[in-house]
């Protein structure tokens, strides 16, 4: 399937002009589009949050997606590379327009794959890297991470029930029913009953 796909940021942005340029892209190449995927959302939104997430995990071996330009995909680099890997990993074609890029099943996409998954990695790294310097630099300046011992969190997942567990326990309604019915653990319900009612 040929897919095109269109994202502005704001509602005063038209994509009019995003579909035009992909129209007739398709047109000189005689390649039709079968489904549209338009959303208003900013391109620093996950993209897994985005429609174009539903259209990444349905995408099959030898689909196309076009798009204007890659800026579409997603605001940074980061983001961009992330789905691009998503396609090249399902066999996936991406062509922009405007910026004249093809990802397909050539050798420079294969090459492209690879620098893709290896700067993904690198970023982990540094990202992983960066946290620990910094709560060392906390710790050496004597700073206690964490929740301090004993305290309890304010809000926990029961919080705002107690009337209605109250009533269900009057009830004689079991813990492990208790639990069911608000999607949490049994210990959590113990927990709670013993340290909030």
């Amino acid at each position: 399937m040929n897919y095109g796909y269109i994202r502005v940021s704001t509602d005063k942005q038209t994509v009019e002009n995003q579909r035009f340029t992909i129209n007739n892209f398709c047109e000189h190449r005689g390649i039709n589009i079968d489904c549209w995927i338009e959303e208003t959302i900013s391109g620093s939104r996950a993209y897994d949050k985005r429609a174009l997430g539903d259209l990444l995990k349905n995408i099959k071996q030898d689909d196309i997606l076009l798009c204007s330009e890659l800026s579409r995909l997603g605001r940074n680099l980061f983001m961009i590379m992330e789905i691009l890997n998503i396609c090249l990993k399902k066999g996936c074609k991406v062509w922009t327009i405007k910026d004249n890029y093809r990802l397909g099943d050539d050798i420079q996409s294969k090459v492209l794959a690879f620098a893709f998954g290896l700067s993904a990695e690198i970023e982990r790294n540094l990202i992983s890297q960066r946290t620990k310097e910094a709560l060392a630099k906390k710790r050496s300046e004597g700073v206690v991470l964490g929740r301090p011992k004993g305290s309890k969190s304010k809000h926990v997942k029961l919080s705002g029930q107690e009337e209605v567990i109250r009533v269900l326990l009057e009830r004689k309604v079991s813990k492990c029913e208790i639990a069911r019915i608000f999607d949490v653990h049994r210990t959590t319900v113990d927990t709670f009953i013993r340290t909030r009612l």
